[in-house]
């Protein structure tokens, strides 16, 4: 059986933990003819570089972004065993799809995401923002925090903000959207059952291009 090595973040989150073993879980029952796994780059065991052990292995990362953990640590897990990598899960037409669903009427939108100082890490989540019309935010970091821009929306006239949260399952940085200001926050995108059509699109794409080589 070809692997499909799922492989996120990590976190704290007993909800969040929950939220990503669904998310795999939901992946494995859609291809029982794929050994399905899950490893994490940061917080969480086994770590990628543990279980990315076969050369037919296709990981998927479950980030949003193609930022330093997979250019890093995923690479250099998958350059160890000749694993393949498929891009990351965002950012993606799909995602968008889902963020826009979940902001019906709002005057104000605030794309929240976690936070880096990658350059190719924010790129992307600028593009998300843009198609959305949507403010970026973070929940880390020291610029543009969401509660910050929430505020500015309010003095700017909006009366209705909703946080949009880029963010794959719940954990530190979601539960701190809700202390915001705004009106509602926005689920966690892994949530949405067209998450795990994602996910197969990305590992079968990846592996029917390997076939026609």
């Amino acid at each position: 059986m070809t692997v499909l090595l799922a492989v996120a973040h990590g976190t704290r989150s007993a909800a969040g933990q929950a939220q990503i073993r669904d998310l795999v879980d939901r992946v494995a029952l859609r291809r029982p003819d794929v050994d399905v796994r899950l490893a994490y780059v940061d917080v969480q065991q086994p770590r990628v570089g543990e279980v990315a052990d076969t050369p037919d292995a296709v990981i998927v990362p479950l980030l949003l972004s193609a930022g330093y953990h997979v250019r890093v640590d995923i690479a250099e897990a998958a350059a160890s065993t000749g694993a393949r990598v498929a891009p990351p899960l965002g950012p993606d037409p799909v995602l968008v799809d889902i963020l826009r669903k979940n902001l019906p009427g709002e005057d104000a939108v605030v794309l929240a995401a976690a936070g880096s100082s990658d350059p190719a890490w924010r790129s992307d989540v600028d593009r998300v923002a843009a198609e959305l019309g949507a403010t970026v935010a973070y929940a880390s970091g020291t610029e543009r925090r969401v509660p910050e821009v929430v505020a500015e929306l309010r003095e700017s006239g909006a009366e209705r903000v909703t946080v949009a949260a880029y963010l794959l399952a719940e954990g530190l940085f979601y539960r701190s959207l809700h202390r915001a200001g705004a009106d509602r926050v926005a689920p966690p995108l892994c949530e949405d059952p067209a998450v795990v059509d994602l996910v197969l699109t990305r590992y079968a794409d990846l592996t029917m291009a390997a076939g026609r080589l």
